[in-house]
């Protein structure tokens, strides 16, 4: 890797600085382009491949003659395929149509596909056979059950795509690809809203297009889903290549060391939980849906007592954001009571729920957790910034306020190119979450309402903070967890509540279930008689 005293690095820097200012690129490319080289005050010399790139062709061109010509060849040279790949598809939309003719497909996280559509109609969205105006699905249909018989991605091509499950509606987005004949296929997260069952499935499919002489990249943070299905990985962290390893010489312990910079411990240890009295107490709650016209809870009664993390687990979709918008006050119950230490706050609003005990790790961090455009400390005192410490006769003690936040990043290792002054927008989306969960937990709060509170977070930064909920837990305070990950369902919670289309369907112990049966709780396959939590 090129030195940053190198005068070529410099002198390149500054030509595109230069071009920059003259000519900016789309914000797409600027992102992809200047994210790791200047990430506000947080100076990263090795950027992504596409940087790393340019700038070694600058340098070898440089030592090799030292002469300036042969610098400005270079550059030119490293920049035009760029701006033909990404600034001329992106005026004209071609990105999509570029993609296909290279042979690359991808299943994004959250799928692109149209509810209102069929599953054949979205299969072929883009690419339509018509003659004389009209759309000639026949050959189409017989291509994609071909395709499904083929790899096993049992489909219904004239189901809706609104009345399919998420498992369902993967198969639709990788035969998508397959219609196109792409062989280059990227999977984004491709497992996150999956049940067990699912999941393996998938890996299966993944190994049947691999002995087919597809490629695949397969992008994740779950090190059980890598060492289950690559022969090669390669890491990141903080925006640097690592390095690249092969999946049969190498352990999952030293996959994590490659991605946080040490060893990782990833058994929870905690003692058995010792309950107390019941902090949280929710009797027969409804809540509707925003989505539809039925509502998203259900009935559903539990309750969560001090000492002890109840974890609700299931596919996402099936109540678990409105249970909680109920339980925090983001949403308001059609039914049922919610009291927290015996006090009804059924309708009580979200300050007088944080005044009387509760903090909330919100699901979307950006809609619920912070306010954008606001510093990292101000954002920091958003629930505590009317109390003493923090204000005096309404004016807000500034020196409190930083010195708060400081010690917070610090405890935290909430990593920010300007420390408190920081405005959060600016801010990588895993540090957003580590400064919301900061906030919260150090609120001392009777109930903690944690929902994936790993979201985003790398393996070392997940570890610090189930040790965090789990100090939580043995301080006396009640944690209610909302998780997609079942291996930290199992992991973290003293009791699991499986739910379903939005009513609770079981209730194990975590010490006496298996991933698999709670699998088919979560897929609606199987229900307890009369599951009371």
């Amino acid at each position: 890797m090129i030195a940053v005293t190198s005068p070529g690095f410099v002198l390149f820097a500054a030509l595109l600085a230069g071009l920059w200012y003259v000519c900016p690129p789309p914000r797409r490319w600027q992102l992809m382009l200047g994210a790791n080289l200047v990430f506000y005050a947080v100076l990263c010399w090795q950027a992504l491949p596409v940087l790393l790139a340019c700038t070694f062709l600058v340098w070898w061109c440089g030592r090799r003659t030292a002469a300036k010509g042969t610098f400005y060849a270079g550059l030119a040279a490293a920049l035009f395929p760029l701006l033909l790949l990404k600034y001329l598809p992106a005026a004209f939309g071609w990105q999509g149509k570029l993609a296909n003719a290279l042979g690359i497909g991808m299943v994004h996280q959250h799928f692109k596909l149209v509810e209102c559509f069929t599953v054949l109609d979205n299969i072929i969205l883009g690419v339509e056979d018509t003659k004389h105006g009209f759309l000639q699905k026949d050959e189409a249909r017989k291509k994609v059950m071909a395709l499904s018989e083929k790899y096993g991605l049992k489909v219904d091509p004239d189901a809706l795509v609104s009345d399919i499950s998420v498992g369902m509606q993967q198969r639709v987005e990788i035969l998508k690809m397959l219609y196109r004949d792409n062989e280059i296929l990227i999977f984004d997260e491709p497992t996150a809203v999956l049940t067990p069952q699912e999941i393996d499935e998938l890996m299966e499919i993944m190994r049947g297009f691999k002995a087919e002489g597809k490629s695949i990249l397969f992008i994740t943070h779950k090190l059980n889903e890598i060492m289950a299905v690559s022969d090669r990985c390669s890491v990141l962290r903080k925006g640097k290549y690592i390095g690249t390893v092969d999946i049969k010489d190498t352990t999952k312990e030293e996959l994590s060391k490659m991605m946080v910079g040490r060893d990782v411990q990833f058994a929870v240890e905690k003692k058995p939980s010792e309950p107390g009295k019941p902090i949280l107490e929710v009797e027969n709650l409804v809540v509707p849906s925003k989505v539809h016209k039925n509502n998203a809870v259900r009935g559903v009664s539990f309750n969560v007592r001090a000492g002890e993390i109840v974890c609700i687990a299931g596919i996402d979709g099936n109540g678990q954001s409105e249970l909680i918008y109920g339980i925090t006050g983001l949403e308001k119950p059609t039914g049922g009571t919610i009291r927290l230490e015996g006090r009804d706050i059924t309708n009580a609003p979200i300050r007088e729920r944080s005044k009387a005990g509760m903090s909330h790790i919100p699901e979307d961090r950006h809609k619920h957790g912070l306010v954008l455009d606001y510093t990292l400390a101000d954002n920091m005192v958003l629930q505590r910034y009317w109390q003493p410490e923090f204000q005096n006769h309404g004016f807000i003690k500034k020196g409190a306020v930083l010195d708060y936040a400081e010690r917070l990043i610090k405890q935290y290792d909430v990593r920010s190119g300007q420390g408190p002054a920081t405005i959060a927008r600016s801010m990588s989306g895993g540090n957003q979450q580590k400064a919301i969960i900061a906030r919260e937990v150090d609120k001392d709060p009777q109930l903690l309402v944690a929902v994936q509170p790993t979201r985003g977070l790398d393996v070392g930064a997940i570890e610090y903070i189930h040790r965090q909920i789990v100090a939580e837990r043995d301080k006396g305070r009640a944690v209610l967890l909302v998780s997609l990950e079942l291996d930290e369902v199992m992991n973290l919670s003293d009791r699991i509540l499986v739910i379903y289309e939005g009513e609770i369907v079981g209730e194990f112990d975590p010490r006496k279930t298996t991933v698999e049966e709670l699998g088919l709780y979560m897929a609606g396959a199987k229900k307890q008689g009369e599951a009371k939590a």
